[in-house]
């Protein structure tokens, strides 16, 4: 593919995942976790993250597991998975535990990637809400490195898949000046991410988009601790 490049992401020993997540995550492995949780269909999207993850693979040098793992908030597990992806077209419901567990997670280095496929925006504002009550929601910088950090997206969020007029939005909640949240609405992502021709009114180029916004948002989320 016409501009596919490798990017020079030397992971040493597990260096530098240890030094982006220093306090809660124990693991060095490099995976893509897709979060279960309580309501609607949290699987949606079956191909979106294997594709994600063979991008990954072929265009960073980063060492990411080939398999999607399924991981819940109240999994031991949790602690070792630096990215979790949540998606759906409905509801979401975390208990008293789960919204004490993501908090933590977030809080101590973990990153969680939120793709509305359209239909989930009230359930994850209102979850969401009840994990950081004192941290809102908040328009994502167009000049924030996640627009930047391999592929560049200086008009910000692409839209992928067209459901209404709005436009896509990338929104976020940071701790400190790290964002710990990034939640694509409007975009779906994921719908981008799965095989070409799943959806034959998102052409190949659409795909690509979202797959880049995609590699962004993970480089992100493991290095984004990196010398702070």
């Amino acid at each position: 593919m016409r501009g596919l490049r490798r990017v020079p992401l030397l992971l040493i020993a597990g260096a530098l995942l240890v030094a982006a997540t220093p306090q809660g995550l124990r693991s060095t492995r490099l995976t893509v976790a897709r979060l279960q949780y309580d309501g609607d269909d949290w699987y949606a999207n079956p191909s979106s993250l294997p594709n994600l993850i063979k991008a990954l693979r072929e265009r960073t040098t980063l060492a990411v597991e080939p398999d999607e793992v399924r991981v819940s908030l109240l999994d031991e597990r949790l602690w070792d998975h630096p990215f979790l992806h949540l998606t759906g077209h409905g509801q979401i419901r975390f208990s008293e535990r789960e919204v004490a567990r993501l908090r933590a997670y977030l809080l101590q280095g973990g990153f969680l990637h939120a793709d509305d496929n359209y239909g989930l925006d009230e359930a994850f504002r209102r979850e969401i809400a009840k994990v950081f009550p004192d941290r809102p929601l908040v328009d994502v910088p167009l000049d924030h490195p996640i627009y930047r950090i391999v592929y560049p997206f200086p008009q910000g969020l692409p839209k992928i898949h067209e459901h209404d007029a709005a436009p896509a939005r990338g929104l976020g909640i940071f701790v400190g000046d790290r964002l710990a949240v990034f939640y694509s609405h409007e975009a779906d992502l994921g719908n981008g991410w799965e095989d070409v021709g799943t959806y034959p009114e998102d052409p190949p180029a659409l795909h690509e988009q979202a797959l880049r916004m995609g590699v962004n948002l993970y480089v992100y989320a493991v290095t984004s601790g990196v010398g702070r």
